[in-house]
């Protein structure tokens, strides 16, 4: 085990108003906690990661991190302090022995794999680092009446970020050792370092990488990754292609729609030719690879899984970039089963798993005039295309 990383998530965040805590509102369609988690666990240099929750949330986790992930580990419980939360997710860590963490705010969903590398870099070098940015407005002391006492020197004043790494023994041990001395005073975990005596080495962080901390940070936020993102942003189009042959059975699943028939289609999962189709299509987007490179047919994991696991996972990997997905076709290759009765179900279902307004989802099919492997009734083809904006 070389890289943890853990992802704070216990607060409350009572500046945010309404009953969901701001780490589990809804960005785009994607909880900011589950945004966060993607950028981290996909990272290729962390190993694990582990977050830290408060009971009452326990639900609310649980949906946000629906289907899991293989770096995943279970959540630990937080504390009445940010302090202790982080130290309940160090003692969970610690059997794992990693040589280094980071510690990042589960309300920072823009992180990006960048900032990572750079943070992860400096720890080759110093026992901790942290992403951070100078500071460039002027700073002003208040007085009496909110007048303006002084003019402060802002040279060499930065502006601390997360994630903050640190190698992990050391940052075990400085919080440990604030803990007995009575210190849950301190706000980050860059300052629990220098407490302890860690040096700790500033790297570059971003502008973007910000705190959701008001009602006002989250609509902003919202505004950003919406479904339907305006503004500047890179759009992007992708393809998939998917066949399944007939194989003994009573129905087949059809984009999320379970539909009777003679026969069913053959596959390791439940061989939904449109959901494959579709999920090739949002990976090809993102260049992420394919469905048989995330989900090989080589892995029990997967026998007779739904596809729509897949699906949810493909637009969660675009999420994690910071994209969001505009729109999308299917196109069904078959003489048969008949698709038009079934065509608003598989729509709305589409439009279910990837949460979209179902005006942003098509599906559409066609037979091949009896030529070819579909024509003689042999199997089903599907053709996908999905579209998706890059913030």
């Amino acid at each position: 085990m070389t890289t943890a990383a853990l992802i704070v998530a216990a607060g409350r965040g009572t500046r945010v108003a309404g009953p969901v805590p701001k780490q589990y509102a809804q960005l785009g369609g994607t909880s900011v906690l589950a945004r966060t988690l993607g950028v981290l666990l996909e990272h290729p240099a962390i190993d694990v990661g582990v977050v830290a929750i408060a009971e009452p949330d326990r639900a609310r986790y649980e949906a946000a991190v629906a289907g899991g992930h293989p770096k995943l580990a279970p959540p630990v419980l937080g504390g009445a302090t940010r302090q202790r939360s982080v130290l309940n997710g160090l003692r969970a860590l610690a059997p794992l022995s990693p040589s280094s963490v980071l510690i990042h705010d589960a309300a920072r969903p823009f992180v990006t794999p960048d900032i990572v590398d750079r943070v992860l870099a400096a720890l080759q070098r110093s026992p901790g680092a942290i992403a951070a940015v100078p500071l460039a407005d002027t700073l002003k002391r208040a007085g009496r009446d909110s007048r303006i006492e002084a003019t402060l020197d802002r040279v060499g004043l930065w502006r601390a970020q997360t994630p903050q790494g640190f190698r992990f023994n050391a940052i075990l041990q400085a919080h440990e050792a604030a803990l007995a001395a009575g210190r849950e005073d301190l706000t980050d975990d860059a300052a629990v370092a220098e407490w302890a005596g860690l040096p700790v080495e500033l790297v570059e962080g971003s502008e973007a990488n910000v705190k959701l901390t008001t009602a006002e940070d989250l609509a902003r936020a919202a505004r950003a990754v919406g479904t339907a993102p305006t503004g500047a942003g890179e759009v992007r189009t992708g393809q998939g292609f998917d066949v399944h042959r007939f194989a003994a059975g009573d129905h087949v699943w059809l984009c999320g729609v379970r539909i009777p028939h003679a026969r069913a289609l053959e596959g390791h999962s439940d061989a939904d030719v449109g959901l494959h189709a579709l999920t090739d299509a949002l990976l090809g987007a993102i260049g992420d690879g394919d469905i048989g490179q995330h989900f090989p047919n080589t892995d029990p994991r997967w026998r007779g899984a739904a596809s729509h696991v897949f699906l949810a996972d493909a637009a969660r990997r675009v999420h994690a970039r910071g994209g969001a997905v505009s729109n999308v076709d299917v196109t069904l290759l078959c003489e048969s089963p008949k698709i038009a009765p079934h065509r608003e179900a598989m729509r709305a279902r589409i439009a279910e798993i990837l949460k979209l307004d179902i005006s942003r989802v098509a599906v559409k099919a066609t037979t091949t005039e009896g030529l070819g492997f579909t024509g003689r009734r042999e199997g089903i083809a599907a053709m996908a295309t999905a579209t998706v904006v890059l913030r």
